[in-house]
């Protein structure tokens, strides 16, 4: 027969085990593993663009997303709207500049609950060597170990971050309102 003292220390390891708070799971995000886009309006008609290059590491535990925190990168220059104008444009000094400022950095320093699955990322996004505080609503799903899916969209005004100078600091031609919209899934490390 199996005496208390024997049972006692392995319930209470097995009772600590159980009740340690869950510990911040780590995701990769990649090129490729969903759309970093964006939305603007020019001569009066929509356009829609997304960068395909992109990476970034998550920290993220839905039982403390307080303190998760994320660093996404995405590289200006690879920005497409299916208008050979538009894109031609976009990489130079007076929209994304890209040969001073090769990226944008979105450092998330907390993910704040709303309710069910939405959360608000909050950090400093940089663009442009601009930075600023930002807000990014989520819905974040996890599947198991295999994938964290977060889907969002905020609006930013374009001339904060100095994209658009020179002639197009007005919105005569293109409206300074431009709508980001993130669907991405970051994998377990």
């Amino acid at each position: 027969m199996t005496s208390l003292r024997t049972l006692l220390p392995a319930f209470i390891a097995g009772a600590t085990l159980f009740s340690a708070p869950a510990m911040a799971a780590d995701w990769i995000l990649q090129d490729g593993s969903g759309v970093v886009g964006f939305s603007g309006t020019q001569t009066g008609k929509t356009f829609h663009g997304h960068f395909t290059r992109y990476h970034g590491t998550i920290s993220f535990d839905p039982a403390q997303p307080e303190a998760g925190h994320a660093k996404i990168i995405i590289e200006m220059a690879s920005a497409v709207t299916g208008d050979k104008q538009r894109d031609e444009a976009l990489p130079g000094h007076d929209w994304f500049d890209i040969k001073a400022f090769p990226d944008a950095v979105f450092d998330v320093t907390t993910f704040k609950h709303q309710s069910g699955n939405h959360y608000n990322a909050e950090g400093t996004l940089t663009i442009k060597g601009v930075s600023k505080p930002v807000t990014l609503p989520l819905s974040i799903d996890i599947a198991g170990t295999s994938g964290l899916h977060a889907r969002g969209s905020l609006q930013l005004a374009r001339t904060t971050f100095n994209v658009g100078l020179g002639p197009w600091q007005s919105p005569q031609w293109v409206a300074l309102e431009v709508n980001v919209d993130v669907d991405v899934t970051a994998h377990d490390r």
